[in-house]
């Protein structure tokens, strides 16, 4: 039910009130002063305090910042006997719940404890989830042994702990969020947000609007004020993807923002300060993006004070085999399946595809080999046919017909189909291939 701490040198308006707060099936603990209820919290997982106002070693108004400090998932209620607003006003910017008069106020006691558990429970459910994030994105649970990607990893982890301008390069699809994700949650800015945006995804008004904000009448549809992004990362870290997408005058902002720390609102005159760590990340060649006038140099220079590669996955093969082996679990568990392993030919197969599209490839190649997979094992008949040819080709292995390959990825559009109820949208999204082309095969197979 919740344990509640009552703290109050008046021992029988403490053992009454102990009394009514156990009827309700709470387990109370009692302090006649400050000093003793502080041995209490650091001994027992107390959920609300009960405090008087008045104590023997201090005040209770101003003793809230002292268990807040120490305590922050703890709610207070202060108890008073001569409740005026000043003190009421006080003791609720200090962190209290609520502040209620002793006596006049007795019946609303048990609500307001029940409310003040309710919110002690969803900010600790809040942080049991801030943990998973934790661990899900930090440096440990980045899957990959290759030498190459530990080195990457490694240089992460060093510049994590200093607020310095990451620039994360490599080809789409490496992972360059990820990492950026753990080198915030490995700094001291873990805390505070993590805000990704991805500058090729909007027009250049656009992207200037969600970076900075907006004031209301700043452009049509503007109807109030809004936050931007740099806004919204204060004090921790804003992630900016392809950002050699970026247009030349909203570089030139940016570079601004980095200089100064200050920013202008679009529609704005007057600037505002901010605290913001920049991981940036391209696919793109910046240094000559430079040469030929589509990236500013003094801005490239402030974003690469840390360049970080990020090898493709090509360049790391002994990875897949644990990528791939992460990704069945993944979708087995989301499809219902209980596929245990990947065959040898199956991780040959993968080992010789080149992966142009690199993890996110890898990870779309796996989806659809568990949805169309029978068994307990992931087999080279579940592979897109396109993987399954060239990689043959590659290994020199005898090449198919022209019959014998339309004939595989005939069979393989009509498992897809089937799987797909007749959904032809959603069958050349799981085959990576434009519906168009899905048309045209069914008309060349003549199927229906």
């Amino acid at each position: 039910m919740g344990r509640i701490l009552i703290i109050d040198d008046e021992e029988k308006l403490r053992s009454l009130l102990a009394r009514i707060i156990s009827l309700e099936g709470f387990e109370v603990f009692q302090a006649p002063d400050f000093k003793m209820a502080l041995k209490k919290l650091e001994q027992l997982e107390v959920d609300v305090v009960l405090c008087d106002v008045k104590l023997p070693d201090g005040n209770g108004v101003d003793l809230i910042k002292t268990i807040k400090a120490k305590f922050p998932y703890i709610e207070i209620i202060l108890l008073t006997a001569y409740g005026n607003i000043p003190d009421g006003v006080q003791a609720i910017k200090n962190g209290a719940f609520d502040y209620i008069t002793k006596g006049d106020d007795n019946n609303k006691i048990i609500p307001l404890i029940y409310r003040a558990i309710e919110k002690t429970e969803l900010a600790k459910r809040v942080r049991q989830l801030e943990k998973q994030l934790g661990n899900r994105f930090s440096f440990d649970n980045i899957i990959g042994k290759s030498k190459v990607f530990l080195q990457a990893i490694e240089l992460a982890k060093k510049v994590s702990a200093t607020d310095t301008t990451v620039l994360l390069t490599g080809e789409t699809g490496t992972g360059k969020e990820v990492f950026a994700q753990a080198i915030h949650l490995a700094s001291n800015r873990n805390t505070k947000n993590f805000v990704a945006i991805n500058c090729s995804a909007f027009s250049r008004e656009l992207l200037e609007s969600e970076m900075f904000g907006h004031k209301s009448g700043a452009y049509t549809g503007a109807s109030q004020d809004r936050k931007g992004l740099f806004e919204e990362a204060d004090l921790g870290t804003i992630f900016l993807d392809e950002i050699g997408e970026m247009s030349l005058d909203l570089q030139a902002k940016l570079l601004r923002v980095i200089e100064t720390g200050e920013l202008i609102k679009v529609g704005e005159t007057k600037t505002m300060k901010v605290n913001v760590r920049i991981i940036a990340a391209t696919h793109r060649e910046l240094g000559k993006e430079v040469e030929s006038g589509h990236f500013r140099q003094d801005l490239f220079y402030r974003i690469s004070v840390f360049q970080i590669r990020l090898p493709a996955l090509r360049e790391r093969t002994q990875d897949i085999e644990a990528l791939a082996n992460y990704f069945m679990d993944i979708f087995s568990a989301k499809t219902n399946k209980k596929i245990k392993r990947l065959s040898t030919g199956f991780l040959e197969t993968l080992r010789q595809h080149s992966f142009p599209g690199n993890i996110r490839e890898l990870k779309n190649i796996i989806e659809r080999c568990v949805i169309l997979s029978t068994s307990d094992e992931l087999t080279p008949d579940t592979l897109p046919i396109d993987i399954v040819n060239t990689t043959s080709k590659a290994s020199n292995s005898k090449s198919l017909s022209a019959f014998d390959l339309a004939s595989s990825e005939k069979l393989h559009i009509l498992k897809v189909l089937n799987y797909t109820k007749g959904n032809k949208t959603e069958a050349a999204r799981l085959m990576n291939i434009g519906l168009t082309t899905l048309y045209r095969k069914l008309q060349d197979y003549k199927v229906e």
